[in-house]
């Protein structure tokens, strides 16, 4: 079985080149690395596909010498075409079946969830793991409706056999909080990639993801 491996982060760090505070995605994200961030998705929508193949095969380099996981946002073929470990669809991507049949277990799956309707169908259809959200008000989330809150992602980790990441306005503050009603993980963009220090903010993150894991 050529399985590209099991869930092993909790902090899930999701592109976006236009929140980046320095101008340039590939050394925010390997600052985010330094800082020990263990998995990326490049989730960069608006590029053709050889763009995205280029950007993606660049994330790959510079994944790998961190030794982290590399996700590809919806494209499993580009995905495949780096050597990625894993693609991550949303709701306008190959429905999750189609896809696990296509790559079987060479590349990870990760699924967008916006309520518990699909989040058990991404179970279902074979999903390695999936983020939640809105958990909490965020400007890049307003398209899905009011947040879902922490209760409502502690029934989803009730109900799911899989790791679910916690997404949407996840900051400093919120951590305890999103851990405490059972997220495996938190999933986010801005917190790190806007910060002025990505490494310091990722170190903040993980310390903070530490101590609270530690009091469950």
């Amino acid at each position: 079985m050529d399985t590209k491996g099991a869930v092993d982060f909790n902090l899930y760090l999701i592109t976006n080149r236009r929140q980046v505070r320095c101008g340039d995605l590939c050394v925010a994200v390997e600052a985010a690395l330094r800082g020990g961030v263990r998995a990326v998705q490049v989730r960069e929508k608006d590029l053709s596909a050889r763009e995205l193949h280029e950007l993606a095969s660049r994330m790959r380099d510079i994944t790998h010498r961190y030794s982290a996981k590399l996700f590809v946002n919806d494209r499993a073929d580009v995905a495949l075409a780096v050597g990625a470990d894993g693609v991550h669809l949303g709701g306008h991507s190959m429905p999750v079946r189609a896809v696990r049949e296509l790559v079987g277990e060479r590349l990870m799956v990760g699924v967008s969830c916006h309520g518990m309707e699909g989040a058990l169908a991404a179970e279902e259809d074979g999903a390695d793991f999936i983020t939640f959200s809105p958990i909490y008000e965020t400007p890049s989330k307003i398209a899905y409706g009011k947040p879902l809150g922490p209760e409502l992602l502690a029934e989803a980790v009730d109900q799911l056999h899989l790791p679910v990441f916690a997404l949407g306005g996840i900051k400093l503050d919120k951590i305890g909080e999103v851990v405490r009603h059972g997220a495996g993980g938190i999933a986010l963009i801005s917190a790190i990639l806007a910060a002025e220090d990505p490494e310091q903010a990722a170190r903040e993150m993980l310390a903070i993801l530490a101590a609270n894991s530690r009091r469950q």
